[in-house]
C-alpha cells in the first residue's frame, strides 16, 4: 500500500515514550525540526512499520474468518453441529473480544507495542492451529473463547499506534489499512479454502482441518518474526538513525501540549466513559458493523445460498473483496484530501441499503451477486471512516488510548448479533439477516448527521468564547478552547 507524507504530518510520535515526561520549560527549549528530516523520518514508519502491521492484519482477520469458509464444506458435519449451534460458536467470539478492548490498548500504551502484540499475535494463531484437531462443539466453543481473547489486542491498538503517529489530516488512509486487510483477507481467504477444499481429504483429516491447520502454522511463523521486527517506542525504532530518533523526540516535545501529560490518570478515563460523542459514535458504529460483521462471516453462505456450489461460494467471494478494498482505498484518499470526514461518510451507506434491498427483493442469482459487491463497497469504507473521524476527535493520549477501545468495544457486541442473524433455518435467501442489515445500515447514516451536528456545536461553542476574548474555558483535552474538532 503505497503512502504519500502529509505536508501535515506534525501529529507527535506513538508508540510509548522511553524518556520520560518533559516539563513545561523544556518545551521552550525544543529545537527546530528540519521538514525534510521530519518528512524522512516519518517516511520510514511507512516503510517499515506499516507493513508489518499490514501482514499482523491480513493473519488475524483470516484466522477470525475462517469459519465462515470452513462451515460450506464441511465444518459443521465434522464436529457434529446441530441446530443454531454454528451461530453459537459465531457469537461467544464477541464476549471477551469486546471486553477487553480496553485492557489491551491501555498495555500498549503502558508495555510498548513490540511485547503487548506480539503476545497476542502468536497466541491467537497457536489457537487457530489448534483448531484443526477439535472434534466436538464444546472444543470449539473453547477456543473460539480464547481467540476473541486474543484478537481483542488488535484492532484498537493499531488504530491507537497510527493515531499517535501521524496527523490528524493523514491518519484516514493508514487507518484503511485495518479495513483494506479486512476486505483482502476476505478475497485470500476464498482463495485458500478453494484450494484446500479441492485438494480433499489428506492424511486421514478432512479438507476443512487442514484450512485451520495451515493458515494457523503460517500465521505462528509470520507473526513471530513481526515480534522480533516491531519497535517498543517510536522514538527508540531499530530502523531510524540516530538523527531520526532525536527527531521524533523533539516531536514528542513539541507536541506535548496536544498529547498532555505522558503519566496516567483516572481523569482522562472519567473523560472518555463521560463524552457523549463516544456513545453516540459507538451507536452508530454498532448499526454499520451489524451489516460488516454479518457480511464477513456469512458471506460464502450468502452466496452458496443464491444458488452456486460450496467451491463457486468461496472463490466467487474474492473479486467481490477485492473491489470492495479499491473504493476504500478511493473513499480514504478522497477524505484526506478533503480534510472532511462526514462529507465522505454520509455516501458509504447508500449502496450498502440498496445491494441488502436487491438481494431481499429478488432470487436472480446475477441481481444478488452484484448486489454483494453494493454492500462490499460501501460497509469497509464506512466502518473505516468512522473509527478515523473518532480517533482525531480525542485528545489527549490517554483519553484516547481509553477512549477509542471504548468506542470500537461498544460498537462490537453488534457481532453477537450479527451472529444469529443468519441462522441455517432461513436459508438459503437469508431475507431476515439481510432485511436487519438494511434497517441498522439506514440507522448508522442517520448517526453520521448527529455526530456531526454535535461536533460542529462544540467548535460553535468555542467559536463563541474566543471572540468573547476568553483564553481558557476550563476544559481539558479536546473539550480544550485550542482544540478544533474534525468534521
Amino acid at each position: 500500500m503505497s503512502l504519500s507524507m502529509d505536508k501535515y504530518d506534525v501529529e507527535t510520535s506513538a508508540v510509548p515514550s522511553e524518556s520520560g515526561n518533559f516539563s513545561a520549560g523544556e518545551i521552550e527549549d525544543v529545537p527546530a525540526i528540519d521538514p525534510q528530516l521530519e518528512k524522512r523520518t516519518l517516511a520510514k514508519f511507512d516503510k517499515y512499520l506499516l507493513p508489518q502491521l499490514f501482514v499482523i492484519l491480513i493473519l488475524a482477520y483470516l484466522d477470525r474468518t475462517n469459519i465462515g469458509n470452513a462451515k460450506v464444506f464441511g465444518f459443521e458435519d465434522g464436529i457434529g453441529l446441530k441446530g443454531t449451534q454454528f451461530n453459537t460458536l459465531s457469537t461467544i467470539f464477541y464476549p471477551t473480544y469486546v471486553t477487553l478492548e480496553v485492557p489491551w490498548t491501555m498495555a500498549v500504551k503502558r508495555f510498548g507495542a513490540n511485547q503487548v502484540l506480539g503476545v497476542a499475535m502468536v497466541a491467537w494463531s497457536i489457537i487457530t492451529l489448534g483448531t484443526g484437531f477439535i472434534h466436538n462443539y464444546h472444543q470449539a466453543i473453547a477456543v473460539r473463547i480464547l481467540l476473541g481473547t486474543f484478537e481483542a489486542c488488535l484492532v484498537p491498538s493499531i488504530a491507537f499506534i497510527i493515531s499517535t503517529i501521524w496527523s490528524r489530516e493523514s491518519q484516514s488512509k493508514r487507518m484503511a489499512m485495518i479495513y483494506g486487510c479486512q476486505c483482502l483477507s476476505g478475497a485470500f481467504g476464498g482463495l485458500i479454502a478453494y484450494g484446500i477444499e479441492s485438494m480433499g481429504r489428506k492424511h486421514g483429516l478432512d479438507s476443512w482441518r487442514w484450512l485451520f491447520i495451515i493458515e494457523g502454522a503460517a500465521s505462528v511463523g509470520l507473526c513471530a518474526i513481526c515480534w522480533l521486527l516491531l519497535p517498543r517506542s517510536a522514538e527508540g525504532a531499530w530502523f531510524l538513525s540516530a538523527e531520526e530518533k532525536e527527531v521524533m523526540r523533539a516531536r514528542k516535545q513539541r507536541d506535548i501540549l496536544y498529547k498532555g501529560s505522558e503519566e496516567f490518570s483516572w481523569s482522562y478515563a472519567r473523560m472518555a466513559f463521560t463524552d457523549p460523542f463516544i456513545y453516540v459514535a459507538s451507536l452508530s458504529f454498532f448499526c454499520s458493523s451489524i451489516a460488516l460483521f454479518g457480511f464477513g462471516t456469512f458471506l460464502p453462505t450468502i452466496i452458496k445460498g443464491l444458488g452456486y456450489t460450496s467451491k463457486q461460494a468461496n472463490y466467487l467471494t474474492i473479486p467481490v473483496y477485492f473491489f470492495a478494498t479499491m473504493i476504500l482505498c478511493t473513499a480514504t484518499a478522497v477524505s484526506d484530501r478533503l480534510k472532511k470526514r462526514a462529507a465522505v461518510i454520509c455516501f458509504a451507506p447508500v449502496p450498502v441499503i440498496i445491494g441488502y434491498i436487491i438481494v431481499c427483493g429478488t432470487d436472480s442469482h446475477g441481481a444478488g451477486y452484484f448486489a454483494m459487491f453494493l454492500i462490499g463497497a460501501g460497509i469497509y469504507t464506512y466502518n473505516c471512516l468512522i473509527l478515523t473521524w473518532v480517533t482525531n476527535n480525542l485528545s489527549p493520549d490517554y483519553k484516547r488510548s481509553v477512549g477509542m477501545p471504548f468506542f470500537v468495544s461498544l460498537a462490537n457486541i453488534s457481532g453477537i448479533v450479527a451472529s444469529n442473524i443468519y441462522p441455517s433455518t432461513d436459508g438459503p435467501r437469508y431475507l431476515v439477516g439481510n432485511a436487519v442489515s438494511a434497517g441498522m445500515e439506514f440507522l448508522a447514516l442517520l448517526g453520521i448527521g448527529c455526530m456531526w451536528w454535535m461536533l460542529k456545536k462544540r467548535n460553535n461553542t468555542k467559536e463563541t468564547l474566543k471572540a468573547q476574548g476568553v483564553e481558557d474555558n476550563g476544559k481539558e483535552g479536546d473539550r480544550a478552547l485550542d482544540f478544533v474538532y474534525n468534521l
